[in-house]
């Protein structure tokens, strides 16, 4: 197993890429802006009115096929929903350019590859964004 370390961000947002089979580039454009403006970061008294932009915060974005599995039936999750892997990269590398063109500064990983993610979460916070 290869132990380097490809990316990583200091206060940020971790984000899990699932590429649904027909998503556009419209889609993750309008996806991306709505991540990087998503008010989730808490102000002084704890109400969330801050953005990844307010905060000058940065993106970790990891492909993630899996969060399309369809456990409907049996016992093995089917995955048919999931996006071609070409489609798939080219969307999810326009993803990152989106957000970096907005003025955050994003990074991901090696598309395709297994790795080994970890999150220092605090709060804990997680919000399922679709477009």
């Amino acid at each position: 197993m290869d132990s380097r370390t490809i990316s990583n961000i200091n206060e940020g947002i971790l984000i899990l890429l699932g590429i649904r089979k027909g998503d556009t580039a419209d889609q993750a454009n309008r996806l991306a802006e709505r991540c990087v403006n998503l008010r989730i970061f808490e102000d002084s008294n704890g109400k969330f009115n801050f953005s990844l932009k307010d905060i000058s915060g940065e993106a970790l974005v990891v492909s993630q096929f899996t969060l399309l599995a369809d456990t409907a039936r049996g016992r093995r999750p089917s995955f048919s929903d999931a996006e071609e892997p070409e489609k798939s990269k080219e969307l999810y590398e326009l993803f990152i350019k989106a957000i970096n063109k907005s003025g955050v500064h994003a990074r991901g990983g090696i598309f395709g590859s297994r790795m080994l993610v970890s999150l220092d979460n605090n709060g804990p916070v997680t919000i399922k964004l679709e477009e």
